[in-house]
């Protein structure tokens, strides 16, 4: 009878302490476990990370590491680390954060208006993992350019402004060639045939269309404007373009961080072949990055009788349009006395 008292009592205590361990394992496991008061919080692990690289990334919106780093190792998480972006959410325990640690989730990235392959790229960087000279060697591979029919000098019209998902630890090659599937997706066969119509391949559209997008930022006014020049092209005219001199002379410097309002005379004879001043036809390639509705434009534009057109000093943003030298040079006058009266020299 006291022997069998005794194995119950001794029952029980290991009844009592393997439930006790198990509450404390419960407790460290499925209670929660972050500092911080937002709704989510991203990580980033970079590749190759070791597990003491999370920890210290990690560190700030988790309350009890050693109790993370129980549930982590139960889990295997150190031999299984994942690069990329990862969600935390508030009041997460330490289970559900080290199943988060192992789902990446995509990134969007978007990027307009950048006037060359290097901020393109720069701009891309800024939102994945890669760096910028990663991504500018990959676009500017050689056997990448003859496959795609690019040169280094036109390659930037493979970027269709729009809003991409990748994964954060996405690699350089991966980027460049999602790039120029859109590219060759935007080019669909009635897009091919309106550039034939204006007998212009897909990357001189590129080009004529980053000029309309620097000429004009007002969408509807872009497809008259895209005529003016297509006019020019058919007369055989240079296309003598402002925003083609302001990209020679930022290119010239290396500076396209400074702000030209204002084209000189003196400008005009600037040697570049990226000036339509001085020489005919388009440029070698975009002088920027055009959006969607300008590359739209030049292929769906206004057919109209005008050759010239200057900055309305009346309807700003927009632009006076002329048939003759005559007629423009009133326009022009108007733009020159107000742009004096404001005190704009450069």
């Amino acid at each position: 009878m006291r022997l069998r008292k005794i194995i119950g009592i001794f029952s029980l205590v290991v009844v009592l302490g393997a439930t006790a361990y198990g509450y404390m394992m419960y407790r460290d496991i499925f209670s929660a476990n972050t500092t911080f008061s937002e709704n989510t919080m991203a990580v980033y692990i970079p590749t190759n990370a070791t597990y003491a690289e999370v920890q210290e990334l990690i560190r700030p919106y988790i309350k009890d590491m050693d109790k993370f780093n129980s549930t982590a190792d139960k889990k295997s998480y150190p031999a299984n680390i994942k690069a990329g972006k990862f969600i935390l959410k508030r009041g997460m325990n330490n289970n559900d954060l080290v199943n988060a640690l192992r789902q990446p989730v995509p990134v969007n990235i978007a990027f307009n208006n950048q006037e060359t392959l290097q901020r393109a790229v720069g701009r891309i960087a800024s939102q994945i993992e890669p760096d910028s000279i990663a991504l500018l060697k990959a676009f500017t591979d050689k056997t990448f350019l003859e496959e795609n029919g690019f040169t280094e000098d036109n390659v930037l019209a493979v970027f269709i402004p729009n809003t991409y998902e990748f994964f954060w630890n996405t690699t350089p090659t991966k980027v460049r060639d999602k790039m120029a599937k859109e590219y060759r997706k935007f080019w669909t066969k009635e897009r091919l045939a309106k550039a034939e119509a204006q007998n212009l391949t897909p990357l001189q559209v590129s080009a004529l269309a980053s000029i309309v997008h620097k000429e004009t930022v007002k969408t509807d006014e872009r497809p008259r404007v895209a005529g003016v020049y297509l006019n020019r092209l058919k007369k055989g005219m240079k296309l003598e373009a402002d925003p083609t001199v302001i990209y020679a002379m930022k290119r010239q410097s290396g500076d396209f961080d400074q702000v030209i309002k204002r084209v000189l005379f003196k400008d005009l004879v600037i040697d570049s072949p990226y000036n339509t001043y001085k020489y005919a036809g388009l440029p070698p390639g975009p002088i920027a990055m055009p959006d969607i509705s300008a590359l739209d434009a030049v292929l769906n534009p206004e057919e109209h009788n005008y050759i010239y057109f200057c900055a309305s000093v009346t309807n700003f943003g927009y632009h006076e349009f002329a048939v003759t030298p005559a007629q423009h040079e009133v326009n022009r006058q108007k733009y020159v006395a107000w742009v004096n009266k404001m005190g704009i020299k450069r």
